[in-house]
């Protein structure tokens, strides 16, 4: 059997960077056979110009909206976007479906191994069944009047069951709170019990108002959509304490975005999930927080609470590339006491995990098959090293 052997100016693990002085070795399809210092490695080694990292792992994509690429203008703020989303997502299938091939070649090419993509439609089927990436696809199901939650949530079940049927994973996963009703969250939670379930949570402040007072943007939203939530009466809390005690049997919870999360929210978070015997995962992506309300995720507050970070793309409507390097490199600009380790592990081991992919994926563990990068020091560059994975 034939084995490659690759050496870098460092070797991340998936947990932690080693020295220079370690080599990789894998198998032809890439599984992973060792990891041994260069002095009992043997000849054959390719040395290459930065760290040896496992892939990358998406953890929050919107393939389907690739052909929304630069239309939609930056810092407008979140209810303007989701407006324009719903507006102008509407295209000739064969444009989506050209740029749903793009959007996917450009993960491969920065480095991704494996998405969780969120999925309103099942345009993306025809790609992802060619398997060249790894996806967990999240169906997405919103719809805030609750006399329509069982339509909404069989519609979720019948996108899932088409994946299904052609052989991809997925799982049914909620909008957001100010779009999700709790009778839809409650199909939501029954369907999602021991599974992974994702939220957008905590995204922009006027999601946070439309919990505390009502007094809120999104109201104006609905009321442009033609929705009479007349009915609705704020419950007087924070978006977080409102809808986290809702999805109570998912096994694994994404929380995507954060951006306006506080430590109160995150204690409240951790609390429940000790109670509920859930793991959270605080999914960031910074890009599209800065494209769409330019704000940053509470990074510090997140690390120092503990929290199980992880590394998205959103789409492109709301970020001008999919790039999980991207995403790093703009989170070391803005919080620069980060390491290049913890971004890593960020973007690989934790995001394995969150998917539940980690016999696989996020780590240099032998036997397993995580793809091999090399990763520029100074996160402006990745490459993939040849190979099956």
């Amino acid at each position: 059997m034939a084995y490659l052997k690759i050496q870098g100016s460092g070797l991340f693990d998936g947990r932690e960077m080693l020295g220079p002085e370690q080599v990789l070795i894998t198998d032809e399809q890439g599984k992973v056979a060792a990891i041994i210092a260069e002095k009992d490695a043997g000849d054959d080694i390719r040395k290459v110009n930065g760290i040896v990292s496992p892939g990358f792992v998406n953890c929050h994509c919107h393939l389907e909206l690739s052909h929304m690429k630069a239309l939609l203008p930056e810092s407008t703020g979140l209810v303007n976007f989701v407006t324009g989303v719903m507006q102008q997502r509407s295209f000739a299938p064969e444009q989506i479906a050209e740029a749903i091939v793009a959007g996917e070649d450009e993960m491969y090419r920065g480095g991704v191994v494996a998405v969780g993509d969120i999925c309103n439609t099942t345009h993306t089927i025809q790609q992802k069944e060619k398997g060249r990436l790894t996806y967990h696809n999240f169906m997405e199901v919103s719809g805030f009047i609750p006399a329509g939650a069982g339509a909404r949530m069989a519609q979720a079940v019948q996108n899932l069951e088409a994946f299904n049927s052609a052989g991809l994973n997925g799982s049914i996963t909620a909008h957001a709170p100010y779009s999700v009703s709790p009778a839809l969250f409650s199909l939501i939670n029954e369907h999602s019990a021991g599974k992974i379930t994702s939220v957008h949570n905590q995204e922009t402040p006027e999601e946070d108002a439309f919990f505390v007072t009502g007094d809120s943007a999104f109201r104006q939203l609905y009321s442009m959509l033609g929705a009479d939530i007349s009915f609705y009466q704020a419950p007087g809390c924070r978006s977080l304490r409102h809808w986290l005690p809702l999805l109570d049997r998912p096994a694994q919870v994404l929380l995507v975005h954060n951006t306006c999360s506080t430590t109160e929210d995150i204690s409240l978070a951790l609390q429940q999930a000790q109670l509920h015997h859930q793991q959270l995962f605080w999914t960031l992506c910074v890009n599209a927080n800065l494209y769409i309300e330019n704000q940053v995720p509470p990074v510090g507050l997140l690390r120092e609470m503990g929290c199980t970070i992880t590394v998205g793309t959103d789409s492109l409507a709301s970020n001008r590339q999919l790039s999980i390097l991207a995403e790093l490199k703009t989170l070391q600009t803005h919080f620069p006491d980060l390491t290049l380790a913890e971004l890593l592990r960020w973007a690989t081991f934790n995001g394995a995990q969150a998917l539940q992919l980690q016999d696989r994926y996020g780590s240099f563990e032998k036997g397993r098959q995580p793809g091999v990068l090399v990763v520029d020091e100074g996160l402006n560059g990745v490459e993939r090293v040849d190979g099956r994975w």
